[in-house]
């Protein structure tokens, strides 16, 4: 099923979950328990060109000119571009930085031309200029329109031809732009693409001598998702994962990886004008440019009905900083004391941006940029994956409680460090603060092969008595030999069942990493890889996009029984009530070699629906194929269902039946 029919299906799906949010609220029958509704949520961090070049749907690169050696080396304001003087045209093309657009973006380019040929000289073309092939080629599709805006300063009145044309210089769309005066002007114009094209170019071509400077050029599809410069189709797989919250930005790219605080994620840096936003090193050893950042992050949780879960840092470096991974102490930078109210200061200003008033200072920036209702920010988590050291606790402590006298109402989210299980000093420690601070939520990470997730279930024997909730921010199955296979997937859908059951203690899980471009992945495996074309879901996907559609707020334990009584670790289920649709969800996954029975007893609820859909998801453990989409996906079917049942399950698979009440 191709990824269209694969959302209509979804859609059709989901038709009964609308009829059914209409009702009355149910009361939970006896015996289930009391569980958290928001337990599959997404954790967008740019790593593997999630941003730039994917969910970002800008199609120039380095339309800033701001590219430099300290993101990478060979790097500079050139970078992605090409210099062009088609026929006799002759000129050159040069950074420059006097008297800039802003001091954000402090470089442009300058293009001189020396002289311009005749159209008959080369294909119809003249005019000297720059190339750009966007991140590996530009696609665009016929008919669709395209906005393109740029910034030129030309004391000669020169005319510039932008035009979108294939390798072989086919025009596929173009506009000429009269230039006026000798300041910053901001030039927009659409183009209609007249055919399609994976591997276009956008060229940047002046008509008459002279000297033109241009910065922050940006080739933008119209057709966004929600109009709001997301790529559609990322957003919408995205979507229908039916997600109920978004961490962002990171990860590791909230305190600046490696390199200590000078390419730390700052929240302010990403918001208001575009050309005004600093372009930052990325962790991961790329560019990036924010044109999505805060604003558009709350935008897409808005848009998608999510809580935004944004992450700040907490005057703490990442412990591996300048190459501190190997060491036995690592590494590990610290903002002083007497400079960390900058820091606290930054969260306080991010509840007033989101949730203040227009005439309030940060909330006027909002307004401004567009959104003038409050976000109504309820989450905010503080560090990520930061060794918990005396330092750490200092710096979290300060920030905390100064969030806390002044916005008692957010939910501060702290961290547990790297690699999040018992026994870890790290955990001990954070555990340990968090007790002591009354934390609401702590957020636990680690990456393990699949048999961890087959045979832990760390969950059962946390105390249920701690105040403090678990989110399980980042996991997934990490071999190493391969990428995301079947088997892997199913050793997550049982791990989440056994999340679900203890869903009074775990209130927040999302699979990392999210996104990978197939042409720059710096991490495997991950849940959705992408080109320039289209989306690639893998089997973690689909197993992911039921759980997120079976979310409900009471889970009962006792309504399925296995016939067999080994290998109970590759048997799992999970039954889940949503009172507010009237929806019951039964989860069973059997992933031995053979099939297996079991029965289903629901005779504790009451006006159950006779029929049912019954989604499927079945295949070999060791299908894979990331790069093509999954081999396993969803078959969905409708079915009569009664209260009492006997199933036989086959082999490596995971079945849902979705029953209204």
């Amino acid at each position: 099923m191709n990824f269209r029919n694969q959302l209509l299906s979804l859609a059709i799906m989901q038709m009964g979950v609308m009829t059914a949010t209409a009702q009355k609220p149910m009361h939970a029958p006896a015996g289930g328990k009391q569980i958290s509704n928001e337990l599959i949520g997404i954790f967008f961090e740019d790593i593997s060109s999630a941003a730039d070049g994917g969910l970002y749907a800008e199609l120039i690169q380095n339309g800033s000119f701001e590219f430099n050696t300290t993101m990478r080396d060979g790097w500079g304001p050139g970078t992605a571009w090409r210099f062009q003087r088609p026929g006799h045209s002759a000129g050159y093309m040069k950074a420059a930085t006097e008297r800039p657009l802003n001091a954000s973006n402090p470089t442009y380019m300058r293009i001189h031309a020396e002289r311009v040929g005749h159209y008959y000289d080369f294909d119809g073309w003249t005019g000297v200029g720059m190339q750009n092939d966007g991140y590996n080629g530009i696609s665009v599709k016929a008919g669709a329109q395209y906005d393109l805006s740029v910034f030129l300063r030309n004391a000669n009145g020169a005319k510039v031809r932008f035009v979108i044309s294939d390798k072989d210089r086919k025009v596929i769309a173009d506009t000429t732009i009269a230039t006026s005066g000798s300041d910053w002007q901001k030039y927009t114009a659409t183009l209609t693409a007249n055919a399609d094209c994976k591997d276009a170019n956008l060229q940047i071509l002046m008509l008459d001598k002279g000297d033109m400077d241009v910065d922050m050029v940006s080739l933008m599809p119209r057709d966004t998702f929600h109009g709001h410069g997301l790529r559609k189709d990322l957003a919408e797989a995205l979507e229908a994962l039916h997600p109920k919250f978004m961490r962002f930005p990171g990860g590791c790219v909230v305190h600046g990886g490696g390199d200590g605080f000078w390419d730390t994620y700052r929240w302010k840096n990403t918001v208001g004008p575009r050309e005004q936003r600093v372009a930052l090193k990325n962790t991961w050893g790329y560019c990036q440019s924010m044109g999505l950042g805060y604003y558009e992050y709350f935008q897409f949780c808005e848009d998608l009905h999510m809580q935004p879960l944004p992450i700040l840092p907490c005057g703490v470096s990442c412990q591996g900083v300048n190459g501190g991974w190997g060491m036995k102490n690592q590494a590990q930078e610290v903002v002083p004391m007497k400079d960390m109210d900058e820091w606290a200061q930054d969260v306080l200003d991010l509840i007033e941006w989101a949730n203040g008033d227009v005439t309030t200072k940060w909330g006027k920036v909002r307004a401004d940029a567009g959104h003038p209702a409050p976000f109504n920010l309820k989450y905010i988590g503080v560090g990520n994956e930061e060794k918990i050291t005396p330092e750490f606790c200092e710096r979290f402590k300060y920030i905390y409680n100064k969030v806390m006298a002044a916005h008692p109402e957010i939910v501060i989210v702290g961290t547990a460090g790297p690699g999040s299980h018992p026994g870890n000093p790290d955990y001990d420690n954070a555990w340990k603060l968090a007790q002591e601070i009354g934390l609401p939520i702590i957020d636990e990470h680690y990456y393990e092969p699949r048999q961890f997730f087959l045979d832990k279930r760390q969950y059962d024997n946390y105390p249920r008595d701690r105040k403090t909730k678990v989110y399980l921010g980042e996991y997934s199955t990490q071999e190493r030999s391969h990428g995301n296979q079947w088997g892997d997937a199913l050793a997550e859908a049982l791990y989440l069942m056994h999340v679900e059951k203890n869903g009074d203690v775990v209130c927040m899980t999302s699979y990392a990493p999210l996104f990978a471009s197939k042409n720059n992945t710096n991490w495997n495996p991950d849940l959705i890889y992408f080109d320039n074309q289209k989306p690639y879901l893998t089997c973690s996907y689909y197993v992911q996009q039921l759980f997120g559609q079976s979310s409900g707020d009471y889970y009962y334990g006792d309504c399925v029984k296995f016939e067999a009584t080994d290998s109970l670790n590759l048997l799992g289920q999970s039954v889940v009530l949503n009172t507010k649709t009237r929806q019951l969800f039964v989860k069973i996954a059997n992933d031995t070699n053979v099939e297996q029975k079991a029965s289903v007893n629901l005779k504790q609820f009451s006006g159950l629906k006779t029929k049912a859909t019954l989604t499927t998801l079945k295949g070999d453990t060791t299908d894979e194929n990331n790069y093509e989409g999954a081999k396993v996906q969803p078959a969905t079917e409708q079915v009569k269902v009664k209260k009492q049942m006997s199933l036989t399950l086959a082999p490596h698979s995971l079945v849902m039946y979705t029953i209204s009440l």
